[in-house]
């Protein structure tokens, strides 16, 4: 592990207050909040026994809550769908460091220790497995790439049932045998195999096992002495509890599990597998986020390179839309990642109920840990905690105005229009000018903002072309009147021609905000309107008192950005 290249120690963790961490208190109050909603009914049952929250921005941990219970139920009832709770005495409520099987999060460590090998030249992300590890390029997988591996797009199906075989050459076996459903480059399908598979790739060119790996070149480095492989029994009381594992709905009968990974195949491989078995705690996971937005680095220790980080954000799949990844980490997957989601945010789940989201744009991150399979899977449905603790993250960063103290907001509800109408003005003979910064962030498609006018006393309200600079960049002519998508989460400047009345006639805008879907983005704002009539002179602008109350009477309502 070497210093930072330039020879300064890199940010570290501190814990703070919302306004220190640059974030709106209000909403960082509202976080746990959020979380505790889904220890109740989910719909039907609650979607975890408890749960651990850590958000923050930049070095700033402003949210760590624990809520509910690491150790709830002593087991599940199948006769009649019902949890078996355990008496008062013998639960264990969460605390901050309760320890959580991460499942899938534990693919992020195999990754960051696969780019290592890529940023040292052991590995090329464009060389076949098979030039590393013979044996994987049997049945048709000799072509199939490190890179298609890191993205999921080898081909390979996502699961075997590798515990089925009471070896681990047996084990092996199967992969090797292995044929991928499709053609390696042709499809993206999320596969437990291809993190399998880098792990005996990291194995096999190291000569280490993954779990020597990962404290070597990470959690040691990082100072994350909670995060490791096979706990030993000395943490099992500060770790939380999974599922009562029994056929049918696991393929092993171990009964409840807590200590020892949940997942079939990562337990049959001894625990120690590249794509689940990693055991952690949300202020180490926090570390792993704070050294990722920091280009690799934490305090003085350097696990990656800012180009190597560059790696795992990059999107390598455009050919498979919706699917975009990097060298492990997911993109903009709003199912998950909520308002956080854009075309930079990175993060990951796991079948637990953990998931990690980074916001590079903001240099914001949430985590958000659940023992959601306690007692058993079949309780828990989508996702929902998730998003609502990342709508609330997402509402947590301001949007400062361009000018003056406050901007018109649109708010982030789902499947609802918000409208934002001026006052009614008379820009006199020819035709007027509006001008005004814009800011914007939806769900491309099914949330747009439309800018509309409409004659006093006429027949409706029309369209209004305008054009968008963003900047840096040249100008974005919008015909329709309207924008959608991600502006970059910074202020356009907007200009628009207004229809041409006579000279009396009055003009009223408005700004119609409407979503749909089971997703928001974090919304619109307006900032420094103005407009001129055709002869130039001024008939409104936001910054003049009287037009400033003009328009609170007309029902705007100001962001407390």
């Amino acid at each position: 592990m070497t210093r930072d290249d330039a020879g300064e120690a890199a940010p570290t963790l501190r814990y703070g207050s919302a306004g220190s961490a640059g974030l709106i208190a209000g909403q960082v109050e509202r976080l746990a909040d959020e979380a505790a909603a889904f220890l109740g009914p989910s719909p039907v049952h609650p979607w975890y026994a408890g749960a651990v929250l850590l958000a923050g921005r930049g070095a700033t941990v402003a949210a760590h809550h624990a809520m509910g219970s690491a150790v709830r139920y002593a087991g599940y009832d199948e006769r009649t769908d019902r949890a078996v709770e355990l008496p008062a005495e013998r639960r264990r409520a969460m605390t901050g460091d309760t320890v959580f099987d991460l499942a899938s999060l534990s693919k992020l460590f195999t990754s960051v220790l696969a780019v290592r090998r890529i940023e040292r030249g052991e590995l090329e992300p464009a060389a076949r497995v098979s030039s590393y590890l013979p044996e994987f390029g049997g049945a048709g997988k000799r072509e199939i790439t490190v890179r298609q591996l890191l993205t999921h797009t080898s081909g390979l199906r996502a699961w075997l049932p590798l515990y089925t075989e009471p070896t681990r050459e047996g084990k092996l076996r199967m992969l090797w045998r292995e044929a991928p459903a499709h053609p390696p480059g042709t499809v993206c399908v999320y596969s437990d195999l291809n993190l399998i598979a880098v792990q005996l790739l990291l194995e096999r060119i190291t000569g280490r096992p993954l779990d020597v790996l990962l404290r070597d070149e990470i959690t040691a480095p990082l100072g994350m002495r909670r995060t490791r492989y096979n706990p030993p029994p000395s943490w099992r009381p500060f770790i939380a509890a999974t599922e009562d594992a029994r056929p049918p709905w696991s393929g092993l009968d171990r009964g409840l599990v807590r200590g020892e990974v949940h997942d079939e195949n990562a337990y049959a491989l001894g625990g120690v597998a590249g794509h689940a078995g990693v055991f952690s705690t949300a202020r180490d996971l926090a570390v792993l986020a704070r050294t990722l937005l920091n280009g690799g680095a934490y305090g003085a220790a350097r696990i990656l390179r800012p180009e190597s980080v560059e790696l795992m954000f990059t999107d390598f799949n455009g050919a498979f839309p919706g699917e975009p990844h990097g060298l492990g980490f997911e993109l903009c997957r709003r199912w998950y990642m909520g308002a956080m989601a854009t075309p930079r945010t990175v993060g990951h789940t796991g079948f637990t109920g953990t998931s990690l989201v980074l916001d590079p744009t903001s240099d914001s991150f949430l985590i958000l840990l659940g023992n959601s399979v306690h007692p058993v899977r079949g309780h828990r449905s989508g996702s929902a905690p998730r998003v609502a603790c990342a709508d609330r993250m997402a509402r947590a960063v301001p949007v400062l105005p361009v000018r003056g103290a406050t901007a018109w907001f649109s708010g982030m509800a789902r499947g609802a229009t918000a409208t934002l109408t001026l006052p009614a003005v008379a820009p006199g003979p020819g035709q007027g000018r509006l001008s005004c910064a814009l800011w914007w962030d939806t769900v491309p498609g099914s949330g747009k903002l439309f800018l509309e006018a409409a004659q006093e006393g006429g027949d409706g309200w029309r369209p209004v072309p305008f054009t968008t600079v963003r900047p840096g960049h040249g100008p974005s002519h919008r015909p329709a009147g309207s924008v959608t998508g991600w502006s970059g989460r910074v202020w356009h400047r907007l200009t628009a021609a207004l229809p041409a009345l006579g000279d009396t006639a009055r003009l009223r805008l408005r700004w119609r905000y409407v979503t749909s879907g089971p997703y928001t983005g974090r919304g619109a704002y307006v900032n420094g309107l103005r407009i001129e009539g055709g002869d130039g002179r001024t008939v409104f602008d936001e910054a003049r008192p009287g037009d400033a109350a003009r328009t609170a009477a007309d029902g705007w309502s100001a962001s407390p950005d």
